[in-house]
Order: C-alpha cells, then sequence, then structure tokens
C-alpha cells in the first residue's frame, strides 16, 4: 500500500513538473524575443516548479528578503524582492494555518492592534482621497506604489510572528536578517566595473554617485559600502554585545569591529554615522557598561582620536569629510558647503508643507497625484521652494519622519503610529527584561536599534513608507525569537495553613 501511494505521488509530480520544465526549455530558447510579459511567465513557471521548496523554506526566504537590496526587474515597477516573497509566506503560513490546528501565529494583540489600526487608517484614506493608483499599470495616477510599500511593512509583522523561531536556530536566524544588508554593497560597483557588466544592476540597484563640484575633489558616495559595514558591526552587536566583543579577551572581534567602523564614513552619510554612534551608546548602557573600566577606557581613546583627527581631517577623503562635516573639526570648505546646502534644502521643504498640516489633519492628502496636482505645482505651488525642490515636496519626500506619517494620513495616522511605537518599545523592554538568558543579547541589541531607529526617525530623517518596514520588522523578530511578550515571574504567595488547637472533650464524653 505504501508503494502504491509512493507511485501516485511520484506520477502526479511528473504529470505536473515534466510539461512546466518543457514549457520552460521552450520560452528560454527563444531568448531574442523576450518581452516583459515572457520574463513574467518564466517567473511564474519557475516559481511553480520550487513550490516545494517554498512550502518548506519560505520563512527563511522571508527573514532573509527583508534586508535584501535586490528587484525582481521584470515586476512593475522594479518591485523589491522582500514584497513578493512576503506576499508568498505570509499566504503559505495563512493556508496552513487554516488546514492545521496546531499551527497558531504568536499571539501579541498589544502590537497587532495598533498595527491593525494604522492599516485601516491608510485604507480609508487612501479610499478618501482617489484610490491606490500605479501608473506602471496603465492608471491616471502616480504615487500609488507607496501604498503597497506601506502596507508590506506592516505585514510583515504578521509574517515574521507566524512561527516561532527555535532556540537552537537563533543565531542562524539573527545573521540572515542582519548580514543580508551586505547585498546593497554590489551596488557600488557601478564606479568600478565596466559597462559590460551592466546586467548585474537590473537585479542589485546601482547606488553609487559623483561628488563634488570640480574633477579635482569629486569622488564617489560609496552608500552600499557603509551600509554593509553599519550591518555587520549591527550583527556582531546582536552576536557578542559590546561586551564580547571588548572585553571577552579575544582581540580579532575588537580589531574586525573598528575595521568596519572605519568604513561607515564613505558612505557620505552623516545621519548614517550619527545613527551608528547611537546605537552603539544606546547599547553600551543597556549592558550596565557605564558601571565598568570600559567607560573610562573608551573616553580616553575617544578624546585621543578626536584630538589626532582635527589637524588632519582635511587631508582625509572627501566623501569622509563630508561625513564628518558636523563636528567641529577643520574640513574642506567645498565638502561643509555640500554638506550644508543639503540641510538647507530639507528646511526649505519643510517651511513650504508645514503650513498645510492644519488642512489635513483630519483627513491626510494620502499619496496619489493627479495631473491636475503635477499641472499646479509646475505653475507655481510650493514657492518657498526652488524650481529644483518642488518636485520632492510633491512627491511626498519631505525628509522628515513626522511630517510623512501626518501630512498623508493625519492626526489619525498619527495617533496609531505612535500607539504602535510605544507598544513596540514597552514590548521589547519586556523582552529585554524578563526574556531567556540565552537571548539576552539580541534583546537588548533590538531594543537599541528600535530606539535609535526612532530616535533617527523623528529627529533627523525619516520616510514613513520605508521606515515602518524596519520597525515593524524589528519588533517581529523580537516576537518570533521570544515567542511573544515576556512578563516578569510572579512568584506563587505563600499561605501558612492556620493551626487549630484539638478541642478537649468534656468528661462526661471521655472513654
Amino acid at each position: 500500500m505504501n508503494n502504491a501511494s509512493a507511485l501516485l505521488r511520484t506520477l502526479i509530480v511528473y504529470a505536473i513538473c515534466v510539461p512546466l520544465a518543457i514549457w520552460l526549455g521552450y520560452l528560454l530558447t527563444s531568448m531574442a524575443d523576450f518581452s516583459r510579459s515572457t520574463y513574467i511567465e518564466t517567473g511564474l513557471f519557475a516559481l511553480v516548479l520550487c513550490l516545494p521548496l517554498l512550502l518548506r523554506w519560505h520563512y527563511v526566504l522571508l527573514v532573509l528578503s527583508l534586508n535584501l537590496s535586490i528587484t525582481v526587474f521584470f515586476l512593475p515597477g522594479h518591485t523589491p524582492l522582500w514584497m513578493p516573497v512576503l506576499a508568498l509566506s505570509l499566504g503559505i503560513s495563512v493556508l496552513q494555518r487554516a488546514l492545521n490546528r496546531d499551527m497558531r501565529f504568536i499571539s501579541a494583540p498589544q502590537i497587532a492592534r495598533p498595527l491593525i489600526c494604522l492599516m485601516v487608517v491608510v485604507l480609508v484614506t487612501a479610499k478618501l482621497t482617489g484610490g491606490i493608483g500605479l501608473r506602471s499599470f496603465g492608471g491616471d495616477v502616480m504615487g500609488g506604489k507607496k501604498y503597497f510599500f506601506l502596507l508590506g511593512g506592516i505585514l510583515a509583522y504578521f509574517a515574521l510572528t507566524a512561527r516561532r523561531i527555535p532556540p537552537d536556530r537563533v543565531g542562524f536566524y539573527v545573521g540572515l536578517f542582519f548580514l543580508s544588508v551586505c547585498s546593497s554593497a554590489v551596488g557600488d560597483l557601478v564606479a568600478v566595473l565596466p559597462s559590460s557588466f551592466n546586467f548585474i544592476f537590473w537585479f542589485f540597484p546601482a547606488n553609487g554617485y559623483i561628488l563634488g563640484e570640480s574633477e579635482a575633489d569629486a569622488g564617489y558616495r560609496f552608500g552600499g559600502v557603509s551600509a554593509m559595514a553599519v550591518c555587520i558591526l549591527t550583527f556582531m552587536q546582536a552576536r557578542y554585545g559590546i561586551r564580547g566583543v571588548f572585553m571577552s579577551g579575544r582581540p580579532w572581534r575588537m580589531f574586525v569591529f573598528l575595521f568596519f567602523a572605519a568604513l561607515v564614513p564613505f558612505g557620505g552619510f552623516r545621519s548614517i554615522l550619527l545613527g551608528c554612534a547611537l546605537l552603539f551608546l544606546i547599547q553600551f548602557y543597556l549592558e550596565g557598561l557605564h558601571r565598568t573600566t570600559l567607560l573610562p577606557k573608551f573616553l580616553f581613546v575617544g578624546i585621543l582620536a578626536f584630538t589626532l583627527a582635527v589637524p588632519f581631517a582635511n587631508k582625509l577623503p572627501y566623501v569622509v569629510q563630508r561625513t564628518l562635516s558636523f563636528l567641529p573639526v577643520n574640513i574642506d570648505r567645498a565638502a561643509r558647503e555640500d554638506a550644508e546646502s543639503t540641510s538647507d534644502w530639507r528646511v526649505q521643504i519643510w517651511k513650504a508643507v508645514l503650513p498645510q498640516v492644519p488642512q489635513h489633519l483630519l483627513l491626510g492628502k494620502g499619496y496619489v497625484i493627479t495631473q491636475l496636482d503635477y499641472d499646479q505645482m509646475s505653475g507655481g505651488g510650493f514657492h518657498a521652494i526652488s524650481a529644483a525642490d518642488w518636485g520632492s515636496a510633491l512627491a511626498g519626500d519631505y525628509h522628515n519622519g513626522p511630517l510623512s506619517v501626518v501630512l498623508p494620513f493625519g492626526i489619525w495616522g498619527a495617533i496609531a503610529f505612535l500607539w504602535f511605537m510605544a507598544a513596540s518599545i514597552r514590548a521589547l523592554y519586556h523582552n529585554y527584561k524578563y526574556g531567556d538568558q540565552s537571548l539576552q543579547t539580541i534583546n537588548t541589541l533590538l531594543l537599541a536599534a528600535f530606539l535609535t531607529h526612532a530616535a533617527m526617525f523623528f529627529l533627523i530623517f525619516g520616510t514613513f513608507e520605508n521606515d515602518i518596514l524596519t520597525f515593524a520588522s524589528l519588533i517581529g523578530l523580537s516576537v518570533s525569537l521570544n515567542g511573544g511578550i515576556r512578563r516578569p515571574m510572579t512568584e506563587p504567595v505563600k499561605t501558612e495553613m492556620p493551626v487549630f488547637s484539638r478541642p478537649r472533650l468534656q468528661a462526661g464524653f471521655q472513654r
């Protein structure tokens, strides 16, 4: 009977896979006639063939893809890989839950409720402000892609909490989650590879571009290398903690950490350097290292390094000088003016769009942009912004976290988002405080990373539709690692039984 069942399964597999493989081979042999529709058909056939692997490894692919810098180039809008993987993983998890009662999503209503509320606000706002339109699908409005990024970021939490990560696989999943950011460094190869290798950037978006006003001071802004360095530093802090990097008696960890820390400024972004330093300081405090001898050692080394860097700062590469422009050091004037010009540009946008907040407080303006909006903007809207800047304001790229929430979704979106942030910080603190001892280091890093990203979002730079994925992924990973939100252990109350004296019998009843 078992042989008959196995034979039947084999026949079914062959009946499905062989025709699909033949058709896929036929498509691949007609490369000259390839179009976008052919790519999509080929991708769908390959997806069906890989379905058994997806059923088993979809969650691993989800964790890997959330920070992976790869786009599915043949889909409209250059869709990032994490979006179709998220849809597949969440769909498979829901299907498995429907078929098997024992497979349950991790219950954390404190986080799920504000996220559902936020999703409702987004959908209602989209409905009342023109719908979710996609120009890449032939629509007559633009800006709908941001809705998909925002809703996908919210759904990422539910996809991550579909199951608990096994305790013996924590290191593997943490490595997948953080180290996948290293793929962004491939985009910087556009500065060094010949044009014959441009096909690489169909999958990995190119992100290197030239800085400087002349050939003498021009340089490349290696944002991918900087992001790779930050992800390796973050992984080391999650894997070993600051105590394990500098106080473990293994010098190689410290040298590797310092080497990648030196690569962070090569991105030319002041915000990345500030965020990296803030993450280190918050975790340093959460680990209690401010009460150890490591604090005076770091202070001494920091003061010494700053003193030595002051006279030689203007000899550093142009892109590094731009990153250090917020510090009181002697750097090239062009690098400082370049950095200050971007700050002035942001302030001009904020001044221009801030008066619009009251009129969009009850009902946000949404993300869609009609042709009428475009014509009005090009005809003189946002007078405080120059002709080179109005496009960013029109597209909703305010480069400011609070404005990116309030203007599109009004006060209701702000309330739901703040509710989610407060609930997430509380949950992360509980997991940090009461979680299993084996997860202490990663729980500390997740709390520090969430606090750092929140500070950067509200004070330095933020885009709601992109940052929601980071926030939801961090709290989702914490809930999945800890199996929910930990609570303090309550010791049972010890109650002493009252001691009753044995009543004396009366003399007449004594035997």
